[in-house]
């Protein structure tokens, strides 16, 4: 159940959704202050709202918490379960949900440049790999989004020989991204990253021009 859900059997809501007055007069939690815009993860958000509420950095997102020892990304048990409640329930301390939480914030507080499209210097260096290993030294991305997924659509990175005529070309660390003109205005301000887990390892698209996600953090929407 979200901080912002009534408690069931019709007892009162939760203290961050009292009213207005109330609110004014205590803290509430960050997921409450201001449900338009939220600032921070809160560890009595579900991990359905936090996916939702942070759709730029879902699928980093959705890394951290399944990193951590969390399963459900995606399943029916992120709808109503609190990161809290999550984490209790796969064994985890407190010690443990206060790293997670942590690192959720520290995450949505990295800056991302809106003027260009851009990859963090460990994912620049893990393509010049696989470049390297596919016989593809000096060839670049192919960045792209497509229809699919329950969200609208999904990221799509490839190898790119190079630029073709319709495209736009960012250069970072080194690497040429080639991205379709009439594509730029939904994918300008993306962040590539590469991370590394429990769960595996993979490139994360930070995008801060998306509106939504979905559940399980792999498609989106602009809406």
């Amino acid at each position: 159940m979200s901080c912002c859900s009534p408690k069931k059997n019709n007892q009162e809501p939760s203290s961050c959704c009292a009213s207005k007055e109330e609110k004014q007069q205590s803290q509430t939690s960050s997921c409450c202050a201001n449900p338009q815009n939220p600032k921070r993860v809160d560890r009595q958000m579900t991990i359905k709202d936090i996916l939702e509420m942070f759709p730029y950095k879902a699928q980093r997102l959705a890394h951290e918490i399944t990193s951590a020892g969390l399963h459900c990304i995606g399943c029916h048990a992120s709808v109503y379960e609190t990161l809290e409640g999550g984490m209790f329930g796969h064994g985890k301390t407190e010690a443990q949900i206060n790293e997670l939480v942590d690192r959720l914030n520290a995450l949505l507080d990295e800056k991302l440049d809106l003027s260009t499209i851009s990859m963090t210097a460990c994912a620049a260096e893990k393509f010049s790999e696989i470049l390297a290993e596919e016989g593809k030294t000096g060839w670049g991305m192919r960045f792209a989004e497509e229809l699919a997924g329950c969200s609208g659509f999904e990221y799509v990175l490839d190898f790119s020989e190079k630029a073709e005529e319709d495209d736009q070309i960012f250069l970072s660390h080194g690497i040429e991204i080639h991205v379709k003109k009439n594509q730029v205005l939904h994918l300008l301000g993306s962040e590539i990253d590469y991370v590394k887990g429990m769960r595996g390892a993979g490139f994360k698209i930070s995008n801060p021009n998306s509106r939504s996600s979905c559940g399980c953090g792999n498609s989106h929407n602009y809406d």
